[in-house]
């Protein structure tokens, strides 16, 4: 089974200009910088560079998620795979503020394509722990959420992804998950078809015998994910085994 896309909203785009003083002028015609240095005045009303946020494009579940996860900010439970650093930042899409103590969950499927609490899911036979790439962690005071995984694999009729959500108002419960609170968003991260094709190269990547759906093929990221879910990846070290760290900011509506 793959993931199918739903109905999805467009994407959103909001600009929040800042600025003091009588500036919708000078925004809206541009401001003509002066030679001389701005005097205390100038300095007063002089408009600030605009701050620009993108509600993140809304995506599939998919069928492999599952309910209860822990709030770790380890996920991979010594899982092999070529490590993978994400820092992602949740703002409020109107007003560009960071949102603290949001829960950010992911789950993925491992370098086989394989999700954990679905035996031979994807035609395999491996051992299933039911919570391997699974997890969330808990944004700090500036929105931001770190999370330590590997870099996913692949299954048939999919491009390699990271699932996503955020919530809001969670529980932490006794045994290291979380339940309930508000769902704010659901969606996708998606990767560099360059560096996912290195990473195809090496072990254990390369024993996955599953043709490859590619970003230009995937249906799901066609219909949106070009537009907000690709993380920018920038390598660990000198090599593709190194690893990578992955960013990216998810505008969502409260």
């Amino acid at each position: 089974m793959t993931d199918t896309p739903d109905a999805r909203t467009p994407v959103g785009r909001r600009t929040v200009l800042v600025a003091t003083g009588a500036t919708a002028a000078a925004l809206a015609v541009g401001a003509v910088p002066r030679p001389e240095a701005p005097t205390a005045e100038a300095a007063d009303t002089a408009p600030v560079a605009a701050a620009v946020c993108t509600l993140t494009k809304e995506m599939t579940e998919g069928p492999y998620h599952l309910d209860g996860q822990y709030v770790r900010a380890d996920i991979t439970e010594g899982k092999a795979g070529i490590p993978l650093k994400l820092t992602l930042t949740v703002v409020d899409d109107d007003t560009c503020v960071p949102l603290g103590n949001a829960l950010v969950e992911l789950w993925h499927a491992d370098t086989l394509g394989e999700y954990s609490g679905f035996v031979g899911n994807n035609g395999h036979t491996e051992p299933d722990s039911g919570t391997f790439l699974r997890g969330g962690v808990l944004t700090n005071a500036s929105g931001v959420a770190s999370i330590t995984t590997v870099y996913p694999g692949w299954y048939r009729g999919r491009c390699v992804h990271i699932h996503v959500k955020v919530h809001t108002n969670v529980t932490l419960t006794a045994d290291g998950s979380f339940t309930g609170g508000q769902e704010l968003h659901t969606g996708q991260l998606f990767f560099d078809e360059t560096i996912t094709t290195a990473v195809a190269r090496v072990s254990p990547y390369s024993t996955n015998r599953v043709t490859r759906t590619t970003l230009a093929q995937d249906s799901v990221y066609d219909d949106g994910g070009a537009a907000s879910g690709l993380l920018t990846l920038t390598a660990l070290g000198n090599s593709t085994s190194s690893g990578y760290a992955g960013t990216l900011t998810l505008g969502v509506e409260r």
